[in-house]
């Protein structure tokens, strides 16, 4: 498809640069079908039915932004996914001043070699010594804010708190699944309380998901992979509710991609361990979840094709005007969507 399909015109006081708070107090636009609905994250008890399942993503975002010397050349890095125990593969700025193992100065007696930069432009960085990588980078990295916030304003320390979900456990994303942001210990009481289900899975998100899409037509659009898991006892446990007549809602697109990649034909969702690559366009065939909660997403990006083909193009496209219109906050620390399509 043409990815031009997938535009359109967003005021740049849209883009939200702070929370809500609380974070269960954030707008959340329901499309039911072709029906649209204005309510708040909080309202989700009312929303949702006794039997439902919500599927959390509890990765947790590491200080994946560092900045460094070569020589005298300025090197920023940011790493979107680990390779082995001390290498990780890295989008790199002023990557013309570097070379084959050269060396990067983080400071903070941090340190690493630079080397196969791949046809994406990154390079693989391993760290010296012999501390946990996540040790260096508490000393010497940032918050991996998205670029549509961080260019408008810089890391401070409320980011460190304000860009973890409540179920961040394993630590290993660089970027934060968003959807989940919105959700807090008095809600999830309130879900419980409604017969509302809940089930963690894991998906690293790498930078990757920033990235634009540079093509004209998704076929040519190539995706970053990332690592994620489902363990047996939480797809059986999923496959139960279905087979019992409950929804199972993905909580943010990296939950929803993950599902989707760990569905068998036959078998509905298996366990699941390694990297998914996986692009939803329109014309794809759900087959592992019955409805989404997300944030709003770029023009022409991966994600506003995965909420279309989900939807329908036109209906999100419809969905989106309102928003703007009706001054809904977009992107990670934005409002939220929630899309539970016809069957």
């Amino acid at each position: 498809m043409r990815v031009d399909l997938f535009d359109f015109d967003l005021p740049d006081a849209s883009i939200a640069l702070r929370p809500a708070s609380p974070r269960d107090s954030a707008r959340m636009l329901v499309v039911d079908g072709a029906t649209r609905t204005d309510r708040i994250v909080s309202d989700l008890p009312a929303i949702l039915r006794p039997g439902d399942c919500l599927v959390f993503n509890n990765t947790r975002v590491i200080p994946a932004q560092l900045q460094g010397r070569r020589g005298n050349a300025t090197i920023g890095a940011t790493l979107h996914k680990r390779e082995s125990l001390r290498a990780w593969r890295a989008f790199v700025r002023n990557a013309k001043r570097l070379r084959e193992q050269d060396e990067i100065d983080f400071g903070n007696q941090v340190s690493a070699t630079a080397s196969d930069r791949a046809e994406d432009g990154s390079w693989l960085l391993t760290f010296a010594g012999t501390e946990p990588v996540e040790t260096l980078l508490g000393r010497a990295g940032h918050m991996p804010l998205p670029p549509y916030i961080a260019s408008k304003r810089p890391t401070d320390e409320r980011d460190a708190s304000d860009y973890q979900t409540m179920f961040a456990e394993l630590p290993g994303a660089v970027a934060a699944p968003t959807a989940a942001l919105h959700f807090t210990p008095d809600l999830m009481a309130a879900l419980d309380s409604a017969g509302i289900a809940h089930e963690t899975l894991t998906l690293h998100v790498g930078a990757g998901t920033f990235l634009p899409v540079k093509v004209d037509d998704t076929l040519d659009h190539k995706m970053h992979a990332e690592w994620g898991t489902i363990d047996a006892e939480t797809a059986a446990r999923l496959n139960e509710i279905r087979a019992k007549g409950g929804r199972v809602i993905a909580v943010g697109t990296t939950s929803l991609r993950l599902l989707e990649s760990a569905h068998r034909d036959g078998a509905g969702i298996a366990p699941f361990e390694g990297d998914t690559a996986i692009f939803i366009t329109p014309g794809y065939k759900f087959r592992a979840i019955d409805g989404l909660l997300t944030n709003f997403h770029l023009p022409k990006s991966t994600l506003f094709m995965l909420v279309s083909a989900l939807m329908g193009r036109e209906t999100m496209q419809a969905a989106y005007a309102h928003a703007i219109a009706d001054g809904y906050r977009f992107y990670s620390y934005g409002d939220t969507s929630l899309l539970l399509p016809s069957k």
